[in-house]
């Protein structure tokens, strides 16, 4: 039996997406800024986050793989291209975690094909625990050292994907 362990509650989510939301405003001031999801984990943060942003923004998704279970499989492969063109914009990859960090990195090096401004990294949580590729991540909502986490999209096996908080899952 799986047991879950409360790691980020969904008022620290939503206070911290709140922060990070007008930092980027900030940020991006005046810039053509595109918020690209990568999907499925990061939907409900890209949601909230969106919201959180009180400045015109484009919104795409794109898809890419990498884990089975609970481990990375090594090999990364885009499952869904992006659908708007992101020339001469600002790029900001919206993810659920980092982890090792090479789908982000796989991903950042095959949208530079499509000649955007910038392409930064948000992401709901920065972890350390297996990080193989040096990936900078310019907004982070929290970091972690460790543990297989799952919540607010972050899934196992496609379960978990809608609590409202994040746990550290026990298997």
């Amino acid at each position: 039996m799986a047991e879950l362990i409360p790691v980020i509650s969904e008022n620290e989510i939503k206070n911290r997406t709140k922060e990070i939301g007008l930092k980027i405003s900030e940020d991006y001031k005046d810039r053509k800024l595109v918020l690209l999801g990568v999907l499925k984990g990061s939907f409900v943060f890209l949601s909230d986050l969106s919201r959180a942003i009180p400045m015109d923004h484009e919104i795409d998704f794109v898809a890419a793989s990498s884990y089975e279970g609970t481990f990375s499989t090594g090999t990364v492969s885009i499952t869904k291209d992006i659908t708007i063109d992101i020339e001469n914009k600002d790029v900001l990859l919206v993810e659920d975690i980092v982890d090792t960090g090479n789908t982000i990195y796989k991903l950042i090096d095959y949208l530079q094909s499509y000649n955007p401004c910038s392409i930064k990294i948000c992401s709901l949580i920065d972890k350390h625990e297996r990080r193989e590729v040096d990936i900078k991540v310019k907004y982070s909502g929290f970091f972690l050292e460790k543990g297989f986490i799952v919540g607010y999209g972050l899934d196992y096996n496609e379960q978990y994907r809608n609590l409202s908080a994040i746990y550290d899952l026990k298997l």
